[in-house]
């Protein structure tokens, strides 16, 4: 039996659901079906019930556990205070495979993510980022990479550098806002880029 857990992660917010409802749903059942765990369905179902109840702001977290089990969570969703920039480091100790196809999918696996994050006391990094074998940037211990083009559109590493397929990466794409590109540590020297994921979306975020 798998060794780890499938995860999703998610905010409700009143009037509006689920953000990015589907794509969490279709991330979590695609990932079920590739290792083979069972219960996919009757853990949306229950998701979609505990949002329903819902009456304020939450940060919503579901696990699929190998057998089929599943366990929810929530809390009250804060958001960042406006303007908030995040200090990125990026890790030197710590590296991820681009050959690891495991690393596409939201898994409680994270020791290399807390390995990293481990690196960098809160004090000096908000974020810490992942590199590769070959030197390309893959993603944050808990966000995807987005680097400003300067067109209205961002930059975002692909998943065959070695990161995951985030929700809010999936839905930038698909609307046309990002495009998939290797990108090396000099490139976001000195130039704009967020980190992100769906639960907070986009984070201005410089190099410390």
């Amino acid at each position: 039996m798998s060794a780890f857990s499938l995860i999703e992660t998610m905010r409700y917010e009143p009037g509006q659901g689920i953000l990015r409802r589907n794509l969490h749903g279709a991330r979590l059942s695609n990932s079920a079906r590739i290792f083979g765990f069972p219960g996919a369905d009757a853990a949306l179902a229950a998701l979609d019930d505990l949002a329903a109840a819902a009456a304020s702001s939450l940060r919503l977290r579901l696990e699929l556990f190998p057998d089929g089990r599943h366990e929810m969570t929530s809390a009250p969703f804060a958001s960042l205070p406006e303007g908030k920039t995040w200090r990125a480091r990026i890790a030197s100790n710590t590296r991820l495979s681009s050959s690891d196809p495991k690393l596409r999918h939201k898994t409680s696996d994270r020791a290399r993510y807390q390995a990293a994050r481990a690196e960098y006391s809160p004090e000096e990094a908000d974020e810490v980022l992942l590199t590769n074998e070959k030197g390309e940037l893959c993603e944050g211990t808990i966000t995807n990479l987005f680097v400003d083009e300067g067109h209205g559109r961002l930059l975002t590493p692909p998943l065959s550098s070695g990161c995951l397929a985030g929700v809010l990466r999936t839905s930038l794409i698909c609307a046309k806002k990002a495009r998939v590109a290797a990108i090396k540590p000099d490139d976001i020297a000195g130039r704009p880029f967020y980190l992100g994921n769906s639960l907070r979306g986009l984070i201005p975020a410089i190099l410390a």
